[in-house]
């Protein structure tokens, strides 16, 4: 081995034909200390990086190849009253690693402070904790084969990959296949699992056309976790912003040296993009793993903890947490807003994802004043070549000052919409007065984002998410029951918009399951009817349940996993679920391109809304807080078929009682032919309700439920024939 001083571009750990460059950004370090191992996990040199560019240390080791294990020893003033923590003792880990080997477990080495210290974070340690810390390792990516992308952004057409006709599906990489016996063992829980034919077969099934993964970045445990035994399962303590995650890798895999780490996401990427299916990244850019002052050394804390985080200005000892994570990463640094972005095109380039959704995005814009949506982190985002053609979705909100930023975000973001979540569950549980606000959701929260010059897409629509309660935890648990977290009942959201219908929790009562299972059935219709983009959590179409769990983050157990054991009412809800999803294809009005705002009966697209008499709904309609009903005809023109108007009537029944509703009257429209209906009482049946009604015709629907008709106007250049009409359950005939 023969070190010269290298380059200091790129950042990282970079192969060549001599061997490997290496640089590390520390703009206040005195020495910076890269450090090999061997295989053995001994250190078996410490070489010192003499030449630093513009605040980049660098050095070039020849004789080096793929697979070599290393990390960096960073030394400086350790002062934590001015901000540094430098601490010479700690093996750090490079944030530009492509790969790690080796898993952290909570020790006191890993402080850079004496742990227990009455001083606490004032006092020193000089525990050395390399035997301890994962090693990070070089890889080759110069013969990777560039996967092409599913996504194009600017796609404004009626194909299934403009975002306006996606239908997201959020997952967790090891619960969706962990418990799947057409997975082979080896493959279960990991990315080769999702790859697995069995898998994508589910998928495609379905309808999904895009998967959002929860948190594939290297990711470690919180130590108050590991203490009870307990892991971080949702992943949302990301430590590694390049490598993916070890727990995912095969076995074989994470046990060798090579890049097969890379590979394996690589080839469950491409798996998904020959079925059709986009991959979206769940990211944690806003803080890392480190926690706040009294938190372990890991990486950026040891590197130069003044440039990489937040720190409140008067005192510097202190981190500002706007994420409730204990720390907040400072974006306004060049060096550290570079590191995002060099990770996100990496994720896009290299391993060939669709985009991203940004786990507190609204930290991400924030600036010294707040969050601003001119801020530099948005500006970088919107020039970039490579990352302003991708998905990019926002959780909109942070526990910082002015965080909860809703309808906020730059043009070509779309983000989570929890209003539109909370509104359909206290809509279907019957609260009052809830007409006015389920109305403007449903058509896509124009009050939100048009304004902006924004489209429905950019409203992503969910009533469940990893989250909270799961869709049939929803309808059987009034409270949550968070007692296996181990933290009391105390964590997780207390008002979840949610009930129990008589009786807290799992019951065999047929009357009660038939009222659970119709629920389940009316929000799963009202989301994929909606404008917006609708996105579904992984289980609900089969009644997955967490035993009223609703912050199950640390529950790395069958509770989370997906139950493959298919029953009558598992098979019928994904049954259920599938024909939604084909319903919203067959019908673009459902994902209009732009908002309505026109009448049913001077244009398409129109869209109208009736009481349940079927007259339009007045001010003194609107008004009225106890009334649970409300009908609505949206029309427009298949795409496809230039000229073929057609209506779809919905009408729903949030009231406890039956009610009588009237069919409304529209110029152009005859018959109504029915398309779904999600009652299940037998005086309910098809003879009763799945027949040709006429405008003006009235018919009974069973409490809490919907259904949806179908009509062509007569103005149409032909009348749809009995073949070409869908059935009752939404199947083609």
């Amino acid at each position: 081995m023969r070190l010269t001083h290298g380059k200091p571009y790129p950042l990282g750990a970079t192969l060549d034909s001599e061997g490997v460059n290496f640089a590390l950004f520390s703009a206040h370090a005195t020495a910076v200390y890269l450090c090999l191992f061997d295989e053995e996990d001994r250190e078996v040199a410490r070489l010192r990086l003499e030449r630093q560019s513009q605040q980049i240390w660098h050095g070039h080791v020849s004789g080096l190849r793929a697979g070599c294990r290393y990390g960096y020893r960073v030394d400086g003033p350790y002062q934590p009253l001015i901000g540094h923590r430098f601490n010479v003792n700690k093996l750090l880990l490079d944030p530009y690693a492509r790969r790690l080997s080796g898993a952290i477990k909570d020790h006191k080495s890993h402080y850079g402070y004496q742990f227990g210290h009455e001083q606490e974070d004032l006092s020193f340690c000089e525990l050395d904790n390399a035997e301890r810390m994962p090693k990070c390792v070089v890889v080759d990516l110069e013969n990777l084969k560039p996967i092409t992308p599913l996504v194009n952004p600017f796609d404004q057409s009626d194909s299934p990959l403009s975002l306006r006709r996606s239908v997201i599906y959020e997952l967790h990489v090891k619960g969706f296949s962990q418990q799947n016996p057409e997975v082979a063992s080896e493959r279960r829980g990991r990315f080769a699992g999702l790859g697995d034919p069995a898998s994508l077969q589910h998928l495609k099934s379905l309808g999904v056309t895009a998967v959002e993964l929860l948190p594939v970045q290297q990711f470690v445990t919180e130590a108050f976790l590991q203490q009870k035994g307990l892991t971080n399962y949702w992943g949302y303590n990301t430590i590694g912003y390049f490598a993916p995650h070890q727990a995912y890798l095969s076995e074989s895999i994470s046990e060798s040296e090579g890049d097969g780490a890379i590979e394996e996401f690589r080839d469950m990427v491409s798996a998904l993009h020959g079925a059709g299916i986009e991959v979206i990244l769940d990211v944690v850019y806003n803080h890392s793993a480190e926690g706040n002052r009294l938190g372990p050394t890991y990486s950026f804390k040891g590197i130069d903890n003044l440039s990489y985080y937040r720190l409140h200005p008067s005192e510097p000892r202190y981190y500002i947490n706007d994420t409730g994570c204990g720390n907040t990463l400072n974006l306004s640094n060049p060096r550290v807003l570079q590191l995002v972005m060099d990770s996100l095109r990496y994720w896009v380039e290299v391993m060939g994802v669709d985009g991203f959704r940004f786990d507190l995005a609204s930290t991400l814009g924030r600036e010294d004043h707040g969050f601003d949506v001119g801020s530099g982190f948005f500006d970088a985002i919107s020039q970039d070549p490579v990352l302003s053609r991708v998905r990019l979705i926002a959780e909109p909100w942070d526990i910082g000052p002015g965080g909860y930023q809703l309808g906020q975000f730059p043009i070509s973001w779309s983000e989570w919409n929890d209003r539109y979540r909370d509104t359909v569950r206290r809509f279907w549980r019957g609260d009052a007065g809830m007409l006015p606000e389920f109305a403007t959701r449903f058509h896509g929260s124009s009050d939100l984002f048009e304004h902006a010059a924004r489209k429905p897409a950019a409203s992503i629509n969910f009533i469940t998410s990893h989250d909270g309660f799961t869709l049939m935890d929803l309808v059987s648990y009034r409270h949550k029951h968070n007692q296996a977290n181990g933290e009391q009942n105390r964590d997780g959201h207390n008002e979840n918009y949610s009930d129990n219908y008589g009786h807290e929790g799992q019951s065999d009562e047929l009357a009660l399951t038939a009222l659970r299972a119709r629920q389940c059935r009316n929000m799963l219709t009202t989301l994929f009817m909606s404008q917006g983009v609708p996105m579904l959590l992984a289980g609900d179409e089969v009644g997955h349940s967490q035993l009223g769990n609703n912050n199950a983050y640390c529950q790395d157990n069958p509770a989370s996993w997906l139950d493959w054991r298919k029953d009558i009412d598992s098979d019928e809800l994904l049954s259920f679920t599938a024909n939604l999803i084909k319903l919203r294809r067959r019908f673009p009005m459902l994902c209009h391109r732009d908002y309505i705002h026109e009448s049913a009966n001077q244009a398409s697209p129109g869209l109208d809304w009736f009481c349940r008499q079927g007259e339009p709904m007045t001010k003194a309609h609107w008004g009225e807080a106890q009334t649970r009903t409300l009908s609505l005809v949206i029309s427009g023109e298949l795409e496809a078929q230039a000229g073929c108007r057609q209506a779809l009537l919905l009408m729903f029944n949030a009231d406890n009682r039956p009610q009588q509703f009237t069919l409304p009257s529209l110029e152009g429209i005859v018959q109504w032919q029915c398309l779904l209906s999600t009652q299940d009482s037998p005086q309910y049946g098809e003879s009763a309700s799945y027949q040709a009604l006429l405008q003006g015709a009235s018919l009974l629907l069973q409490d809490r439920s919907l259904m949806i008709y179908y009509a062509q106007f007569t103005s149409a250049q032909e009348e749809p024939s009995a073949r070409e009409m869908p059935s009752a359950k939404g199947e083609s005939r």
